[in-house]
């Protein structure tokens, strides 16, 4: 019977506050759980091992039945079947891939499923806005009716009349209270405290005989210990989930069953209390680990979102780096897919900070890639008219130029960067065929120039051999003569093979420089003589010759333009002071050393013209 109150079940406003803070067992709470708590976690798992077809024939279940459905089973199912699209998707690119395609190039092939999937929940989030509506407004019509039961429960209170008269009333409100379920979830506790108020006024006022009261306390005992019992019970069950929903039953009848014996009150509520407190603190606990491994794992998918986003690109310069980065990428990919949920709050936020920077990514790769292709097919246009242009020289007569132009073609070709595999070899050998033409023809033509150059060498040994013969007796005069007459053919001979050059010219600049030196020749005179055997040297390139020349050039002109300053000095000094005199003296020794510099390259420019000269000839 339920006709009676129990007062531990509305505790003074005191003892009320010490509850809240612990497990609010005093409290009336929502029939309904939060959506993020409205899971056991066994559909996620059922939903990982179903097919595209079987998620989509379960959501189509959904949606015809929308009202009984957990938003963490549409998730599940949602989450499942986007799975297995993405791993068609992947698995269609690695084929077009192993088939010879470029993974920059793969298009993936529309989905119907996914198109039929989409469609279906959007019919499921219709009807779930529209379900939530509803009990919203439902919710409200149940509030002022709850409103109006208090009122006519405060009347019974304040009527005039014998309570026992209105005893039948008073059980149908409580059985039209008892009726109506969902309110808003603000106004609860409010319109309960409000309802126990008036209710225990009632009981207080009726005048009951007391074998009709204690008959009602114990079949109210009854129940209770029942619900102690089955509360008790549920510390043991293994899903904590399951057990707070059912518990959420448990005390509902709780509260709706009427009052036991006075001194019985206490103790079957702190029974009650202590069974809900140990329920609470493990569904508390269930969901604050679910929470740390929650924010755990986004401190792992935010460090992953960190790594994506700080690759530079820019230090991604060849196809080989741009492939091994990528497959760091899709490495943490896979990776990504191995943990689990971030908070609710942040889970689609940090999924499409990921996805962005992979498509950052990719998008960046796929530009090097095209960028790398249209270079190549640049670069194959370039190689393809040296080729041209060395297929025109191949046959020239003209051995120094073209050999020059050649040598040009090929360094240029260096310069030039890589081609397609397919026409690497098919261009490269093309133009070495002709370049290898040309310098075989020059060598089979310059073949008797070697036997020349043999001839030379001989004959400037010759020529070392008689300055190594001059006695240092002989006079210095006739000496110089000699030396000079000797370095005029020296000059005069042509060139040697080239791996004697060096070795040559050395033991006959030692002999000139010693001869220079005993006979105490002049400094010009052994300047012109080295610069005449450097200028042998230079005759194998008429260019080199030409910039030597004007080389020599502006320094004349800058020497006969200082020489005419000094000179125009020289007209304002007079040797009147000490000073002056020494002044004068310095200038006049510049004046001369000048003079003796400008002979000097005169001369030299005098060698070049005669070496220009021969080579043209030549």
């Amino acid at each position: 019977m339920t006709d009676t109150q129990d007062t531990n079940l509305t505790p003074k406003p005191v003892e009320l506050e010490e509850e809240l803070k612990t497990a609010e067992v005093a409290e009336p709470v929502a029939t309904e759980t939060p959506a993020e708590e409205n899971t056991t976690g066994k559909p996620v798992e059922t939903a990982q091992k179903l097919t595209k077809d079987e998620v989509l024939a379960k959501l189509k279940e959904i949606a015809a039945n929308v009202e009984t459905a957990l938003k963490a089973d549409i998730d599940s199912l949602k989450q499942a079947f986007y799975k297995l699209h993405n791993a068609e998707q992947e698995a269609a690119r690695k084929q077009f891939i192993e088939n010879g395609g470029s993974a920059e190039d793969f298009i993936p092939t529309p989905d119907t499923a996914e198109e039929e999937f989409k469609n279906v929940m959007s019919v499921i989030k219709e009807k779930r806005s529209e379900l939530a509506a509803e009990q919203e407004k439902q919710r409200e019509m149940n509030l002022q009716v709850k409103l109006s039961i208090i009122e006519e429960l405060k009347d019974l209170v304040e009527s005039p009349d014998d309570p026992n008269k209105n005893y039948a009333e008073f059980k149908k409100l409580q059985q039209q209270w008892n009726e109506i379920t969902l309110v808003p979830p603000a106004k609860v506790n409010e319109l309960w405290k409000n309802y126990q108020l008036y209710v225990e006024k009632f009981y207080d006022l009726l005048k009951l005989n007391n074998e009709f009261r204690e008959y009602d306390f114990k079949k109210n005992l009854e129940i209770k210990q029942r619900l102690c019992e089955a509360a008790e019970k549920l510390a043991d069950e293994p899903d904590v989930v399951s057990a707070f929903h059912q518990w959420q039953k448990l005390n509902e009848e709780f509260r709706d069953t009427g009052p036991v014996a006075k001194e019985q009150r206490d103790e079957i509520w702190a029974r009650f209390k202590a069974a809900t407190t140990a329920i609470h603190r493990r569904h508390q606990q269930h969901f604050e680990a679910l929470k740390e491994k929650e924010r755990n794992n986004l401190d792992q998918k935010t460090v992953i979102c960190e790594i994506v986003e700080a690759i530079d690109c820019s230090e991604l310069t060849t196809p080989s780096k741009w492939e091994e980065k990528a497959q760091e990428v899709i490495a943490l990919q896979a990776k990504w897919k191995t943990i689990g949920y971030a908070p609710q709050k942040m889970n689609v936020q940090i999924y499409e900070r990921f996805h962005k920077a992979c498509d950052e990514f990719f998008h960046k790769r796929s530009e090097f890639f095209k960028s790398m292709k249209e270079n190549m097919n640049a670069n194959l246009e370039k190689k393809r008219a040296l080729c041209e242009k060395a297929e025109t020289l191949k046959d020239s007569t003209d051995w120094k130029a073209t050999a020059d132009a050649l040598t040009k073609l090929q360094k240029e070709w260096k310069t030039i960067g890589p081609v397609n595999k397919r026409h690497s070899n098919e261009v490269w050998k093309r133009f070495i065929t002709a370049c290898d033409y040309f310098f075989e023809q020059r060598n089979k033509a310059q073949s008797s120039q070697r036997s020349q150059e043999q001839e030379n060498l001989e004959k400037k040994k010759a020529i070392i051999d008689q300055l190594n013969a001059i006695d240092e007796n002989t006079d210095s005069e006739e000496v110089t003569q000699q030396v000079r007459d000797l370095m005029k053919q020296w000059n005069s001979i042509g060139h040697v093979p080239i791996k004697d050059k060096d070795k040559i010219y050395k033991r006959y600049r030692n002999i000139v420089d010693k001869l220079f030196e005993q006979f105490n020749i002049s400094a010009s005179n052994r300047k012109l003589s080295n610069f005449k055997a450097s200028v042998s040297s230079m005759q194998e390139s008429g260019s080199q010759l030409y910039r030597e020349r004007e080389k020599l050039v502006r320094i004349y002109e800058n020497m006969k333009s200082e020489l005419q300053t000094y000179e125009n000095n020289l007209g304002f000094l007079n040797a009147s002071s000490k000073k002056g005199s020494s002044l004068l003296l310095e200038l006049n020794r510049k004046v001369d050393k000048l003079k003796a510099d400008i002979e000097l390259a005169k001369e030299k420019i005098k060698v070049l013209d005669e070496s220009i000269n021969n080579e043209k000839q030549e």
